[in-house]
């Protein structure tokens, strides 16, 4: 199983672009891909130790280390597709 770290904000626009879509594809991976959801203004330290700059960013962690990441609004069929390469 990965680990798909949403690191966002509430007062991003494309961060809550971005919700409908990580819900969406927490019930299609549910068996194959844990979800977190970062808030960074909540919680800097989680965001400092990925180095998150920009939001929305994505990370994929697989036994605990990252393997990719994403950053910016992407589109549901290149977030399935980014996600099956990295399952």
């Amino acid at each position: 199983m990965i680990t798909l770290i949403d690191f966002y904000a509430e007062w991003c626009g494309p961060c809550q672009a971005m919700k409908p879509l990580m819900e969406a594809i927490e019930k299609t991976y549910k068996d194959k891909v844990q979800i977190e959801r970062v808030d960074v203004d909540s919680s800097q330290s989680k965001a400092m130790e990925f180095s998150v700059m920009s939001i929305p960013t994505l990370v994929i962690l697989k036994d605990g280390r990252e393997i990719d990441r994403k950053i910016g609004l992407i589109t549901e069929p290149v977030l399935k597709q980014w996600i099956d390469s990295n399952l």
